[in-house]
């Protein structure tokens, strides 16, 4: 297993370094200068001229990058021309709310995915299956910023029951810990700051776990439906297992393997940030901070983010491959 592990860390790094070689391109091929960005649009010529030079913007494109990527393996992505602070010191502080809301998000998709795909596998063609893939194309077909305007109207303008935007509320102390507010709450016995940081969290956890949550349950129907055809199924039947046993541990234990695929797949593109919904709902996270980036042509930060939420997500595919190997005793890597 280690060997196995080693092995695929070292391949993670061609991956890398071409994600890294195409963003970079990319980044360069947008329309603006960077240094007019790092100085203003009303600066002299010989002031962009001092940032490139400062910069290596004068440099060839190859040279560029590869001070970019001697840099950047040295932990050194730049700096925001924004802030002018370390991009790394501008990511650290926003990855805990990416990560709570990755955590809320794949609770809600998990909780109604696989319930909804083991059902509908339970009775297929039933009424309780159609109403279940209706719920799972309803979900994939909902864009996910009018899903997040709606849930905001309805209950938070409409109902006033839950807030509308922020990870805490402005009357709220809390000490941190681990900088993710709802654990927060509940280690330090702070029940109020737990609670009002779990309603701030739940139309965005809702709202970013629509769509896996569609997936997970279409994905766990089909693997459901193989697997309760198999006939050692037939064979826990003929012995008298009852038939909610046989969906759960016999059923649900060997379609397992898919599911945990398209559950990593979520949870990796979870981690690297709901862009469009730590916008709307004002999450402090780093696809917030991503939308802002973009905004303001920060392109240090933008190269950084892309090579980073590359690096998470590969990571995420590994432990899932790794997984496989206890979900499945037949699976062992040499």
């Amino acid at each position: 297993m280690a060997r196995y592990i080693a092995r695929r860390a070292v391949a993670l790094l061609p991956i890398l370094l071409g994600v890294s070689a195409v963003a970079f391109l990319m980044i360069h091929l947008l329309p603006g200068d960077p240094a007019t960005v790092y100085v203003g649009e009303h600066a002299t010529p010989g002031a962009i001229e001092r940032v490139q030079h400062e910069f290596g913007l004068d440099k060839p494109l190859p040279v560029q990058y590869g001070i970019y990527l001697w840099n950047a393996v040295r932990g050194n992505f730049g700096e925001s021309l924004d802030s002018h602070r370390n991009v790394l010191d501008e990511f650290v502080p926003r990855f805990p709310a990416t990560i709570e809301l990755t955590l809320g998000a794949i609770t809600v998709a998990l909780c109604l995915g696989i319930p909804i795909g083991i059902m509908s596998a339970a009775k297929p063609n039933s009424i309780l299956d159609r109403f279940g893939m209706l719920v799972a194309l309803a979900g994939v077909s909902i864009p996910v910023f009018w899903l997040g305007l709606m849930l905001i109207y309805i209950f938070s303008v409409y109902i006033h029951a839950l807030p509308t935007s922020g990870q805490l509320g402005v009357n709220i102390s809390l000490v941190p810990v681990t900088h993710i507010d709802v654990l927060d709450g509940l280690l330090t016995a702070n029940w109020a700051a737990a609670d009002d940081a779990l309603r701030h969290l739940l139309l965005p956890s809702v709202t970013v776990g629509s769509i896996p949550t569609a997936i997970i349950a279409r994905m766990t129907r089909a693997s459901m439906l193989d697997a309760l055809q198999q006939d050692y199924i037939r064979t826990a039947r003929a012995k008298g297992v009852t038939g909610l046993t046989v969906v759960i541990r016999h059923g649900l234990r060997n379609a397992l393997l898919p599911i945990v695929t398209v559950i990593g797949l979520q949870f990796g593109g979870f981690l690297t940030g709901a862009i469009l919904t730590e916008t709307i709902f004002s999450w402090p996270g780093v696809g917030r901070f991503m939308y802002d980036s973009i905004l303001f042509r920060d392109y240090p930060v933008i190269l950084a983010g892309i090579l980073l939420f590359s690096l998470m997500f590969v990571l995420v595919n590994l432990v899932v491959d790794v997984l496989y190997a206890f979900l499945d005793p037949r699976i062992r890597y040499a």
